[in-house]
């Protein structure tokens, strides 16, 4: 018996990013490939394919972590920003217990990032929505060589 196949895992198939000379996961480069161009759900579901067989590994927190921070733009994108501040909290925390280069990402800038979102919300006091009044996040997502 084959399989099956959901729409889903055709979707995330189609979002891959396959470069023979990494040496990443095309979930990983994808997740980055979607990221950075704003398709942020996108960006989630790609990682998550990743990251659900292997949870409770070395790599859980993180690869939930930027799970995480991904949600908290989905959240962003639909005018929520106390759930989009959650989930930069608990990214920011999945993420701070890894050292500053992980997989290839300088989480410095990372965390650093997610802080200054957080700030961002808290001074509006979570009336205002950064992301739709045309503030983006850095591009800090790039893998380091």
């Amino acid at each position: 018996m084959t399989p099956r196949v959901s729409k889903k895992d055709e979707k995330i198939k189609a979002l891959l990013r396959v470069d023979p000379a990494s040496r990443h996961d095309p979930h990983y480069l994808g997740f980055f490939e979607c990221f950075n161009s704003g398709r942020y759900y996108e960006a989630h579901d790609v990682l998550e394919a990743l990251w659900l067989p292997s949870r409770k590994g070395p790599f859980d927190a993180f690869y939930k972590g930027l799970i995480q921070l991904a949600g908290a733009f989905v959240h962003l994108q639909k005018g929520r920003t106390r759930p989009a501040d959650a989930l930069f909290g608990l990214a920011y925390k999945n993420l701070s217990g890894f050292p500053t280069t992980t997989e290839c990402l300088n989480l410095n800038s990372v965390l650093i990032e997610i802080a200054n979102w957080r700030q961002v919300l808290s001074e509006t006091q979570f009336l205002r929505n950064p992301l739709l009044d045309g503030l983006r996040p850095a591009p800090f997502l790039e893998l380091e060589s």
